[in-house]
């Protein structure tokens, strides 16, 4: 059965949101073979494939690219695609066109911003338009040079409050999710129960209705993994255990 932003809306409070990045058409066919509901292209191909220390350097370009791979496999889960570093925040019409690119080129069919409660007015007029959108909150990657590095969110009451506003103004807006990023669990428990649009969390605690995870740290490929991603399958070692083996033949004859 194929995945829609209507059905993973119709899955709120009946079942759990399975959600998986992939970054090209090897891994998407795994992912899909898994039966997984939605494969996203996340700007973390800049830091798992690419060899780039954050995601800020990953370009539209490059997102267009891995999502069109993606895309080939012609899975039955929903393709979203990450809008990369800056893009959401300038000019409305260079980010349609930009959405444009990822669902018209890159086969995307929803799209994925960060932002708090500034980016509700542009999400607005993207669902307007016709463009799918998953809004992010919570911990924002792209944010990394500002931040200074990663954390929790949602410990002071600030936080929570804007984190509230910013959960509700983007369901308003039309968002069809909302992705909770390292966000106090308690905390997302409460957007959840409050929210008509399912959430899907990632480090975040379980009481979201849905999760999602970087497919290269459960499978034991990313050399550095966040403590709350579980590794299911050690492929790494795997893989290096092989290609020695191969060496091993090679140098044998």
């Amino acid at each position: 059965m194929k995945r829609t932003t209507k059905s993973l809306r119709q899955a709120k409070g009946n079942s759990q949101i399975v959600c998986i990045t992939a970054y090209d058409t090897v891994t998407a066919r795994l992912a899909d073979a898994a039966d997984v509901d939605v494969i996203l292209v996340g700007d973390s191909v800049g830091n798992v494939v690419l060899g780039f220390d954050s995601t800020v350097p990953v370009t539209v370009d490059m997102m267009v690219h891995h999502t069109a791979a993606v895309a080939r496999a012609r899975p039955s889960a929903l393709v979203a695609a990450d809008i990369p570093f800056g893009v959401a925040h300038g000019e409305f019409s260079e980010l349609l066109k930009i959405c444009m690119r990822l669902m018209q080129e890159g086969g995307a069919e929803a799209v994925k911003i960060e932002g708090g409660i500034e980016m509700a007015p542009t999400i607005a007029r993207l669902t307007a338009a016709g463009v799918p959108v998953w809004a992010h909150i919570g911990l924002q990657a792209q944010n990394v040079y500002q931040e200074g590095g990663y954390r929790k969110f949602g410990k002071t009451e600030d936080e929570k409050s804007a984190l509230f506003a910013a959960a509700n103004a983007h369901e308003k807006a039309g968002a069809f999710a909302l992705l909770l990023e390292m966000m106090v669990p308690e905390l997302a428990g409460e957007i959840t129960k409050k929210a008509s649009i399912p959430t899907v969390g990632i480090g975040s605690g379980t009481a979201c209705d849905g999760q999602i995870i970087v497919m290269h740290d459960i499978l034991g490929l990313s050399p550095k993994k966040p403590s709350f991603a579980k590794v299911y399958a050690d492929l790494g070692s795997q893989a290096v255990a092989a290609i020695s083996s191969y060496r091993d033949d090679i140098r044998r004859n």
